[in-house]
């Protein structure tokens, strides 16, 4: 796996690219090498592994809440139309016998997409559904939860292996589309997100669980 070696960007920089539904490198924090031990709080390991927990355990309600918004067609041909085989999601290819900084990093590029594709969910929900204030509240959840999730993963990476900077992906932008298409991009995205968080929980939390 390639790591690429200085950050120029600061932190909350990272934050606002990740909103951008595009390819590149997130660049975690400033400087030529992490910050020290600053950046972690004390118990940044046990406040990941709940924030993992969380959006595992959200993830089902979330995407059955948007499904609802939506009204029909996709209430009642959810397969059809929510069929996530062709949205882009970056790959997942550790396991639990993975080498814990190879877990970390495939955790940090898929929460980076994420938190881009929440955006962009979200957006498209205030324009389409403005007073659905139930499923606007949980995907702002989601998002805080996100993002916290990617600032733990940071310290953590910049902590243990000095990694600084990594190349991320970003999901298609729904800018331009049609309602359909975005609630249908939103559809395809949430569905394929319970399926990777509830892989991801399987692999991360026996890395993160006490000794």
């Amino acid at each position: 796996m390639k790591f690429v070696p200085a950050g120029v960007v600061p932190f909350v920089a990272l934050l606002l690219l990740q909103r951008r539904p595009v390819a590149g490198r997130a660049l975690l924090v400033t400087g030529p090498g992490c910050p020290g031990h600053g950046l972690c709080r004390s118990n940044v390991q046990e406040q990941t592994r709940r924030q993992v927990a969380l959006l595992n355990a959200t993830a089902q309600d979330l995407f059955s809440l948007y499904l609802k918004c939506q009204g029909e067609p996709f209430s009642s041909e959810t397969d059809r139309l929510c069929n996530p085989s062709g949205v882009f999601f970056p790959a997942f290819r550790v396991n639990r016998t993975s080498e814990r900084k190879e877990v970390m990093v495939a955790m940090y590029k898929l929460f980076a997409f994420l938190n881009a594709s929440l955006g962009n969910i979200t957006r498209d929900q205030e324009e389409l559904n403005p007073t659905a204030k139930e499923l606007l509240d949980r995907l702002h959840n989601t998002t805080k939860t996100t993002r916290g999730l990617i600032s733990n993963l940071t310290c953590l990476l910049c902590k243990n292996y000095n990694v600084f900077q990594v190349d991320v992906s970003y999901g298609e932008s729904s800018k331009g589309k049609s309602a359909f298409k975005k609630k249908q991009q939103g559809c395809q995205v949430l569905r394929k997100y319970v399926q990777v968080i509830a892989q991801a929980a399987r692999v991360l939390l026996p890395h993160l669980s006490p000794p």
